[in-house]
């Protein structure tokens, strides 16, 4: 993602959720809550310099974190027993990654989502949706636990709703789930399978959604969390074995844990990271949450300030993660 801080505001589609009428929100929540709990501060991981860090995904089975730096153009794939970092440079932008196989990936490029090699480096186009609108461009996504792919594409110029929430599957079939969005990005799924979590940065609010697991649709949206200004633009999203929230905060430099049951703040890491774009639980006991960043957007002060803005974070937050889903093979 990219947000400007002075910002405030071929393949068949079966529209399934239309967003045109939006849910009534409860109000904000304080971020003064007397109950938020202030944790560790996340430590440095990886020193890098990337442009606009994203997409954190733990794989279980490899215990490798991937990540992308959509700007840089680059699939990362982090080995954190080693230390070591290997990196694909891909053609365009980049916005997600989620693994399919120990030597595939699915990723999500300007002109539609590929399946990536690992090991010989070859792409193969999936679905070419969007490939006709270069106002736009694919942001985040993450597997539904049926392994479909849902991923969000942003207006580039982060002012109109005119991006789109997909829903492809290992055939490339690709659906449009919901419309009038922004800047898709956080998306997760309860343990149960029954509550889909969304966030389109802009609005400000993390949305409620009915998933139906035998039809891969959703239902009944409603509003979650109400994030305040004060605590930043809410960004990328983790679930953990509780059911919370775990939200990257750009020009938040925190992740924070939100209630979406109650819409509160239930604590926060501070993260010496101006933009925090996106976290994922990791480690073999899935106690670790490894934490991107980025370098755009800042002020030459903040340059200052953050000197390790762009590298990859971890913090022992106290709770467990789930496995995430990878992404289904035909």
């Amino acid at each position: 993602m990219i947000f400007k801080r002075l910002w405030l505001g071929s393949l068949a589609l079966v529209l399934c959720v239309s967003c045109k009428e939006q849910p009534t929100a409860p109000p904000p929540v304080e971020d003064s809550n007397n109950k938020e709990k202030t944790l560790p501060m996340a430590q440095l991981e990886l020193e890098m310099n990337s442009q606009l860090g994203e997409g954190a995904f733990w794989d279980t089975e490899t215990q490798e974190l991937y990540w992308v730096d959509i700007l840089g153009m680059k699939l990362h794939i982090y080995d954190p027993h080693n230390k070591t970092d290997r990196t694909f440079q891909l053609p365009s932008r980049v916005g997600t990654v989620v693994p399919q196989t120990d030597s595939t990936v699915v990723v999500a490029l300007e002109d539609g989502i590929y399946l990536q090699n690992t090991k010989s480096g070859s792409l193969k186009q999936l679905s070419n949706i969007e490939a006709d609108l270069p106002g736009n461009r694919f942001n985040d996504g993450k597997c539904d636990p049926n392994g479909n792919l849902w991923v969000g594409s942003m207006h580039l110029a982060e002012k109109e709703p005119v991006a789109k929430l997909y829903k492809v599957n290992a055939k490339g079939e690709t659906e449009t789930m919901l419309d009038n969005i922004t800047i898709s990005n956080g998306i997760v799924w309860t343990k149960d399978a029954k509550t889909m979590y969304y966030i389109d940065t802009p609005t400000g609010k993390i949305r409620a959604f009915d998933y139906d697991k035998s039809k891969a649709t959703i239902s009944n949206e409603r509003v979650a969390v109400v994030v305040p200004d004060s605590l930043g633009f809410p960004d990328g999203m983790a679930i953990d074995a509780e059911d919370k929230l775990w939200v990257g905060m750009w020009n938040g430099n925190a992740v924070i844990r939100f209630d979406p049951i109650t819409g509160t703040v239930m604590s926060k890491i501070e993260v010496p990271a101006h933009n925090v774009t996106s976290c994922a639980f990791g480690g073999p006991n899935l106690d670790e949450l490894y934490i991107t960043t980025a370098t755009v957007d800042m002020t030459e002060e903040e340059k200052v300030q953050y000197p390790l803005a762009g590298s990859l974070f971890k913090v022992k937050p106290g709770v467990k993660g789930v496995p995430s889903p990878l992404f289904a093979t035909e």
